[in-house]
């Protein structure tokens, strides 16, 4: 890796619009919900801010609608530290929200509309090419274009920097090889590991049979988190679990993307890979005991190992 610390994010900016329920509503029912509340959200962002608020060095690639909620991200990510300065605001589209039910058991269900997060596009990659310069880890999920994610991908490996992709939302069809060839490191929890590699995940041996299949597609590393129970990660040839801290989840609904941002923070600053996977687990395990999205997120001196 290089050694800067610099961390790129290109995704996704959403607003979620979060309900607590005793329970997901059914088809054709209308029911009493509680507690609502709205906060930034869409995967990238979320990473982005865990990124930051975790003491890495972030810069953010986004596309916003030229609305309320839209203005209002920017300006958070400037409160948050985050280099904003290749985010646009559009005039085409709304800003990305989600729908989000959350149950006292910490599940939720969320229904997204993508909005400016679908006009992302390869010449606003382009154009932000000397962010990619400074990179040392580019960090990406899949709620924007792939034809965006392929381009940013590619001038991450051009410059040398570590990539890594989040396959979240997981992927209806198999993701491009002009994508995976210059992914380092796959980040799937077990059903987007299970759409990718065809591998039905159940146990030790299927996760490691999932991970070669993956492997397979031309990412170097992978890691597979599996909620509660932890994370599988192949590290030096070796299947690795790395346990999960034990916690009372209120809302997992950013808990994925904490564990993401944590992880490229700890490995800019130099640790390696087990290492910020704990690091990564610790604040994701805070997250989930808080409810909403960037709102949940520690800061640095909250997670202490």
């Amino acid at each position: 890796m290089k050694e800067n610390n610099r961390i790129l994010v290109v995704g996704s900016a959403n607003t979620d619009m979060v309900i607590s329920a005793d329970h997901f509503p059914l088809p054709g029912e209308t029911m009493m919900g509680h507690d609502f509340m709205t906060n930034h959200g869409g995967k990238g962002a979320n990473q982005a801010v865990a990124a930051a608020r975790l003491g890495g060095n972030t810069a953010f690639i986004c596309k916003l609608g030229d609305d309320s909620f839209g203005h209002d991200a920017m300006k958070m990510f400037k409160e948050e530290n985050i280099d904003i300065s290749c985010s646009s605001i559009t005039k085409e589209s709304s800003s990305g929200v989600a729908l989000i039910t959350t149950l006292p058991s910490g599940e939720n269900s969320i229904i997204v509309d993508s909005g400016a997060n679908g006009l992302l596009s390869p010449a606003d990659i382009e154009a932000s090419e000397h962010l990619f310069t400074e990179a040392k880890i580019v960090l990406m999920q899949l709620e924007t274009p792939l034809d965006t994610l392929v381009k940013a991908a590619e001038l991450g490996k051009k410059y040398g920097a570590y990539v890594v992709l989040n396959p979240a939302p997981a992927p209806a069809k198999p993701l491009p090889k002009e994508l995976l060839k210059n992914v380092d490191l796959l980040i799937p929890n077990e059903t987007e590991a299970s759409y990718i590699s065809g591998v039905n995940i159940i146990d030790e041996a299927s996760t490691a049979k999932a991970m070669g299949k993956i492997q397979k597609l031309g990412v170097k590393d992978v890691i597979i988190t599996v909620g509660s129970k932890g994370v599988y990660a192949n590290i030096n040839g070796k299947l690795v679990i790395v346990p999960a801290f034990k916690v009372k989840a209120v809302d997992t609904t950013a808990a994925g993307d904490t564990f993401c941002g944590a992880l490229c923070t700890s490995l800019c600053s130099g640790k390696d890979l087990e290492s910020s996977i704990l690091f990564a687990n610790k604040a994701s395990s805070i997250s989930v005991t808080r409810r909403g999205a960037q709102m949940s997120m520690p800061h640095l001196n909250e997670v202490n190992l």
